[in-house]
């Protein structure tokens, strides 16, 4: 006999802050703990220097994770110009200072111009990768240096929020696709500047749809009632409100539902919220004139959006 689980069988995405200091997995914990959620967890782990928007999935929502995990993501930083350091922000070792040229916010400004688009990154040592089934980080530790090969990843926009002239620190503002490191992006500018750099701060403020904008405290969460807590929690839909709606027909239920793939009269492409009777049950895509169906969800609301009619 299946043994049942603990807590609360909740569905839906909250969107935390993620503190300084704190993993993502120690927020994640201390979620699912306030929400008394049987099955829940994270869309991508935060270093526990950055703060900022981490979507924490309960119950049907984690079977998106991975579409979270893919989205093009913004953060915030800030680059502490004149000292590298090990791990590429504050919290690792010095390991070299350097003297810093004299800089304006033109000549920032034109720097950050070369990151933009497609560019190619060493992915850092002190990362989760994984080299013959070990994280990377735990060779740094022990002072080992891994080969790692440059990957491509996209910057769509980076822009020079301020600079301090006097501390030696650059605020930007970075737009760009899964998988770059901005530790990594900040010391890269810093040697194109001249110089050495590292991270002293960094915030994402988006994943996906997903905005600071709706990012709850963790403390103030749990200060609440349970049944308030709950009605903070987000439908899984929330994830895909910029994709079109397509309505299962009345006469296809059963042949969606059980073979999960419907052939259309019309071609489209991309992903679409599938729609059943008012109601958003799934996410499919279309291939070749089906649609086919990716994730099923049991439950749904209605959102606006614009309609696909077969």
């Amino acid at each position: 006999m299946a043994r049942k689980r603990k807590g609360i069988a909740l569905n839906g995405i909250i969107i935390i802050n993620k503190p300084y200091g704190l993993s993502s997995n120690q927020a994640l914990q201390r979620i699912k703990k306030a929400f008394n959620a049987q099955k829940a967890g994270h869309t991508g782990s935060l270093d526990p220097l950055a703060t900022g928007v981490l979507p924490i999935c309960f119950g049907q929502a984690t079977r998106i994770s991975q579409y979270l995990l893919d989205a093009n993501k913004s953060y915030e930083a800030t680059i502490q110009l004149g000292i590298s350091t090990d791990s590429g922000d504050i919290e690792g070792q010095v390991i070299r200072t350097s003297d810093i040229p004299v800089l304006d916010e033109e000549t920032i400004n034109t720097t950050l111009q070369r990151f933009i688009g497609q560019i190619k990154q060493v992915p850092p040592m002190y990362s989760a990768l994984k080299h013959q089934g070990v994280p990377l980080y735990e060779f740094a530790r022990k002072g080992i240096e891994i080969e790692r090969k440059p990957r491509v990843i996209t910057i769509f926009a980076l822009k020079l929020i301020d600079y301090d002239a006097y501390k030696h620190t650059i605020n930007i503002d970075v737009h760009c696709s899964k998988g770059t490191y901005i530790r990594t992006l900040g010391m890269d500018i810093a040697q194109a500047l001249g110089t050495d750099g590292h991270l002293t701060k960094l915030t994402r403020t988006q994943c996906g749809l997903l905005s600071s904008q709706i990012m709850l405290e963790i403390d103030n969460l749990e200060q609440l009632t349970i049944t308030q807590r709950h009605s903070r929690v987000l439908n899984t839909e929330c994830v895909f409100t910029d994709t079109p709606i397509f309505t299962i027909p009345c006469d296809a239920h059963s042949l969606f539902y059980s073979k999960g793939k419907l052939q259309l009269e019309r071609n489209f492409s991309g992903i679409a919220r599938i729609y059943d009777q008012g109601h958003f049950v799934a996410i499919g895509y279309f291939e070749q004139g089906n649609l086919i169906k990716k994730q099923l969800f049991l439950q749904g609301i209605i959102n606006n959006g614009h309609e696909i009619h077969n």
